[in-house]
């Protein structure tokens, strides 16, 4: 799967949010990128003060970064476009969470691991 069809993936799994949430949130950009350089087998990152942590003392700051991991991703689903495609929805949930304050341990027990 190629960078273009793959940004694609991400824009759809975006599209599947609530209207109210994505209005919800602020000052932040998601990215794709092939491999977190650290830990390659990471699917997504969301990196940045959750809206739940931001206080009056916020702003003038760069937005934060989701970034979903297009190659990591690929590795982990192999050949299977349509487990690709839930991957990436999932992971795309999850870091949108984290961009709300919500916990690993919450969205593992919702089922967004």
């Amino acid at each position: 799967m190629n960078r273009t069809e793959f940004e694609e993936l991400v824009g759809d799994a975006l599209d599947t949010i609530p209207a109210e949430l994505l209005a919800a949130m602020d000052n932040v950009v998601v990215l794709v990128d092939g491999r977190h350089p650290d830990e390659p087998d990471l699917l997504g990152l969301y990196e940045g003060i959750a809206l739940t942590e931001r206080t009056s003392d916020y702003g003038g700051v760069l937005p934060d970064r989701i970034t979903i991991f297009q190659d990591a991703i690929l590795d982990f689903c192999g050949d299977d476009r349509d487990e690709v495609v839930r991957e990436v929805a999932i992971t795309v949930v999850h870091e949108v969470a984290h961009h709300f304050g919500i916990d690993e341990d919450t969205l593992h027990e919702l089922g967004w691991g």
